[in-house]
């Protein structure tokens, strides 16, 4: 826990506007940059104005949106964490063997973010990009990270959040919920079916290191016919679980 003396709090609130900025608001002005990020509507047009100059955002003078700058973080990010690099050859060899496309995921609060990925262009129409971030709760990523928590720590997780409803699949009561996570914990594996977004189905295993921490989640998105139970025990089953233990030893 971060001593309240070495807390910056304008460059809290700033990365706070910075973050309001997403695939479903992608131009905002000083009111709803304030309403998202918490902030009073002056101190939001301060910080808009003031990554605006720094490069990290661009504006009609009114409205604001994201410069190519911010990509200097994930770039940079990539460049540098071992994870990304480590699992990159795995997800490769998956898609070029099966055809589909496969990701690496961690858990970033109540979302997930691809850091690698790998396979069909398809999956662009599903958003799912290097960078992405998706529903923790309605993902097979989010669901096998969040059942690597102790249950403690999932409980705290989850008191009193709203999940929110996506499709006409998504899990979204609580004690469905808790009881979804229990079997993914108990299998070891998910498989999330239209949950997220109609027509697309996946499974994903956890990434364990040599201490038998879970670090990430890799999936595969394939067509529906592939992701059946038993075709899926039969085929894609197997070579993911075979890539994570590949990769345990390397991260």
């Amino acid at each position: 826990m971060i001593a309240k003396a070495d807390y910056i709090e304008g460059m809290a609130k700033g990365l706070a506007v910075l973050e309001s900025f997403d695939t479903e608001r992608q131009r905002l002005n000083a009111t709803l940059a304030s309403q998202r990020a918490g902030t009073t509507r002056a101190a939001a047009r301060r910080h808009l104005l003031t990554l605006a100059h720094l490069g990290y955002l661009e504006t009609d003078g009114s409205w604001f949106w994201l410069a190519p700058k911010v990509l200097r973080f994930s770039g940079s990010y990539l460049a540098s964490a071992r994870l990304p690099r480590v699992v990159q050859p795995t997800l490769n060899r998956l898609a070029a063997q099966t055809g589909e496309s496969f990701s690496a995921v961690v858990l970033d609060g109540d979302q997930v973010v691809i850091v690698a990925r790998s396979g069909s262009g398809r999956l662009l129409a599903y958003g799912l990009h290097l960078g992405a971030r998706l529903p923790a709760h309605a993902t097979s990523t989010g669901r096998v990270l969040l059942a690597a928590k102790s249950k403690a720590q999932f409980n705290a997780w989850l008191k009193g959040r709203e999940l929110p409803r996506l499709t006409a699949h998504t899990t979204v009561e609580p004690k469905r919920f808790r009881a979804v996570i229990e079997e993914v914990r108990a299998k070891d594996w998910c498989v999330a079916s239209e949950e997220h977004e109609l027509g697309v189905h996946a499974l994903a295993v956890p990434l364990r290191n040599m201490q038998g921490r879970t670090v990430a989640a890799i999936n595969v998105v394939a067509a529906p016919g592939k992701l059946e139970v038993r075709a899926m025990e039969k085929g894609l089953l197997p070579l993911l679980l075979e890539a994570a233990r590949e990769v345990r030893a390397l991260l």
